[in-house]
């Protein structure tokens, strides 16, 4: 699997080799174990992890209201991975008053994945690369905290 990008298929095989793994006792990876807590996080996904063979092609459409549930997860291991180095900076602090504003660690990181979509959103829609400053504006935000360049 490419580490930096990993083609549909290798991200969603991770997911299910993962939950096949903790399913039966094996050792996990920590990036395993992390992706395990995501995905105990998410129920309704569950049922999908169970059958790899139905769901490792399964087309989904947001235009359709339809969620990715791959994406979603994928989504969450990103922000973790983010909030456990700082990057970008003020990400941990950031989390850690969500996580408090919302009593919950995993709503918190929802609030989180909201402005990761529309910072990708941004870049796709204007063809740029991703904008920390853009991110980090929309997480201060959702934080209640004064914007990150001082200006209100």
């Amino acid at each position: 699997m490419s580490l930096f990008n990993p083609s549909r298929d290798e991200v969603r095989n991770f997911f299910f080799e993962a939950w096949r793994k903790s399913n039966a006792s094996q050792t996990l990876t920590d990036l395993e174990k992390m992706a395990i807590q995501i995905m105990q996080r998410h129920p309704e996904y569950h049922a999908i992890l169970n059958q790899p063979e139905l769901y490792l092609q399964q087309a989904y459409f947001p235009e359709l209201g339809e969620t990715n549930p791959f994406l979603h997860m994928s989504l969450h291991l990103s922000i973790l991975e983010q909030i456990s180095i700082n990057q970008p900076i003020g990400i941990t602090g950031i989390y850690q008053r969500l996580c408090a504003m919302y009593g919950d660690e995993h709503e918190a990181q929802h609030a989180i994945l909201d402005c990761l979509g529309e910072t990708i959103w941004h870049a796709q829609r204007h063809q740029t690369p991703l904008d920390n400053n853009y991110y980090l504006q929309l997480l201060t935000k959702k934080a209640g905290l004064p914007p990150p360049d001082g200006r209100g």
